[in-house]
């Protein structure tokens, strides 16, 4: 499931468009394109691993790459787009230009469904034979998942600013504009599980991916049926230009010597700033702020001659900054690998009895909407009760810090994967009783309640975890670099899509040595998935630990150093 922080936040821009630009009745629009976006694409991801084993008879490990490297680009692309959107084209033309590009690519993936000849023959079942995807086949399947990659990148990299752009902040709106749009991005979840997820098991891939392409048809229609309306702030340069060109300064600044006596040191500096002299924390990144020569590196209004030679103090510690809450920022990615195994889980629910009341069956890639419904129930409860219930009893405000809450999300993390080891451990053991451990179709009598459990732990996990570390990235940073801590956690889980592949194919070569069946085995029953949650697991306690060593080298957080022990749980 992808994180919500995708959607990169940026403070709005200049607003020098006319006074009958913008404002809330462009924002059904905007919210509505977000909206209907991720109901179309996040309707895709659930059954995507059914539609590739069942449709496309490619084994278990091939099927969890291609969902790792969609993911990745999913979480990774906005990024990109961000930079692009921020310093050439804009919000709007990037907007524009992802909704028309995701809709193409919701239609070919809807033809590879809806033409026979777009994927491989159905399986002989009399001589046990299927036939692989063809290199045509394979081609415009991935075609469609790279192009699909590219709309959400550019979508929801400026889907959220963009409405802020709108919205004037004198008039107090803000801040409703991001509580509804995040509402929108929860509702958008549930109806991609409940209804698309339906669609495709109950009428097939035809009409579940045809419903998509209606979906976003109408995304991109709403979006631009207003684009009179709308306020279009011009493209400027990009924060993450400005970090990169500290970068380049200091490679060609190398050679020169830093002295610990920094009174005859000239540093760059933004007029205005009060930022004159650089800290003494990675004071090697100092050396790309350093004026050698004033007539030759400055203009004469006193800005750099060629900013990618000479930055300014305000530019390095941006960096440093950044650099610093890197480790706890690993931590957030280790934990998001969990987060990342959902291919798994879908196929191990579509292996159970998945009745609930009479005849009605869940599909297996609507569990997911277990982990949504906990996420709200844990904010509800700790912002609305558990919070004003201890204040009453402690007499005083009581709060879990971010770190506090990261850690706990961490932990929760660890218990995840070691019950879903241990369910896994005991569908598999039914599986052999009931003597169909050789059918990858049978369903064992075992009722998918039992893999509730970890779905609400993994909501939690994120709900604590996912929403502390975009806080603390926002809190530790820079006002100046609010757009790029809202990336992080993407660019996190885009990380560990592509750590969480990694750790699969490692796994699988290594447990299938000596013509053994891979843990990763395709028939669920055969293999040995608990043996790999329990992996999972152990790498989860060691991040814990890691996570408790990353805090006490960061020291306090910003605003930490004046609260006293008491006055936190």
């Amino acid at each position: 499931m992808e994180n919500s922080s995708e959607d990169t936040v940026k403070e709005p821009l200049l607003n020098t468009s006319p006074p009958n630009k913008g404002g809330l009745r462009t924002m059904p629009f905007i919210i509505a394109n977000g909206m209907l976006e991720r109901v179309a694409n996040y309707g895709l991801s659930p059954n995507m691993t059914l539609y590739l084993m069942n449709q496309y008879h490619m084994e278990m490990t091939t099927t969890s790459n291609i969902l790792f490297y969609w993911s990745a680009a999913n979480n990774f692309t906005p990024v990109l787009g961000a930079i692009v959107a921020d310093s050439y084209v804009g919000r709007f033309h990037m907007i524009g230009f992802g909704s028309v590009v995701n809709f193409l690519g919701m239609v070919l993936l809807w033809l590879t469904a809806m033409i026979p000849q777009a994927r491989p023959p159905p399986c002989n079942e009399s001589i046990n034979s299927c036939s692989s995807a063809t290199s045509f086949q394979l081609f415009l399947l991935l075609t469609s998942f790279a192009i699909l990659s590219i709309g959400v990148g550019a979508i929801r990299s400026s889907s959220l600013a963009f409405g802020a752009d709108q919205l004037d902040k004198k008039d107090g709106v803000l801040e409703r504009y991001f509580s509804w749009f995040y509402v929108s991005y929860m509702v958008s979840l549930l109806l991609a599980l409940v209804c698309i997820v339906t669609i495709e098991e109950k009428m097939g891939w035809q009409f579940g991916y045809g419903s998509c392409v209606v979906v976003m048809f109408f995304a991109a229609l709403l979006y631009f049926i207003a684009s009179p309306f709308y306020v279009k702030v011009k493209a400027k340069e990009s924060l993450f230009t400005e970090l990169i060109q500290v970068i380049v300064a200091f490679y060609k600044n190398r050679s020169l010597k830093l002295s610990w006596d920094t009174t005859n040191i000239l540093y760059h500096h933004k007029k205005g700033s009060k930022l004159l002299c650089p800290s003494e924390k990675l004071r090697f990144l100092n050396k790309a702020c350093i004026i050698r020569d004033p007539q030759k590196d400055l203009t004469p209004d006193g800005r750099a001659m060629n900013p990618w030679s000479l930055c300014t103090v305000d530019q390095v510690e941006d960096l440093k900054a950044l650099l610093k809450v890197i480790p706890i920022w690993l931590t957030g990615m280790i934990t998001f690998i969990n987060i990342c195994q959902s291919s798994f889980s879908v196929l191990q629910a579509s292996s159970m009895d998945r009745k609930i009341i009479g005849n009605f069956e869940i599909p297996a890639g609507s569990f997911g909407i277990f982990i949504i419904i906990s996420l709200i129930l844990w904010v509800a409860l700790y912002d609305r009760i558990l919070l004003p219930i201890a204040s009453r009893i402690k007499g005083k405000p009581v709060y879990l810090t971010t770190k506090q809450r990261m850690g706990i999300g961490i932990f929760l993390s660890f218990v995840t994967m070691v019950v879903t080891a241990a369910v896994e451990s005991i569908r598999r053991s039914r599986a052999f009783k009931e003597g169909v451990s050789d059918d990858p179709q049978a369903i064992v009598h075992m009722s998918a309640i039992w893999i509730v459990p970890q779905y609400c732990l993994m909501g939690l996990t994120e709900g604590l975890n996912a929403i502390a570390q975009n806080e603390f990235f926002i809190s530790e940073l820079p006002r100046s670099m609010s757009s790029m801590a809202s990336t992080l956690s993407g660019v996190g889980l885009s990380a560990a899509s592509l750590l969480a592949s990694f750790i699969m194919n490692t796994i699988d070569e290594f447990t299938k040595r000596g013509g053994k069946e891979s843990w990763i085995s395709s028939n669920i029953n055969k293999g040995h998935y608990d043996y790999y949650y329990w992996v999972l697991s152990g790498l989860s306690m060691a991040n814990f630990l890691f996570f408790f060593i990353c805090c006490w080298t960061y020291g306090p957080c910003k605003g930490e150093e004046s609260k006293t022990a008491t006055e936190e749980i």
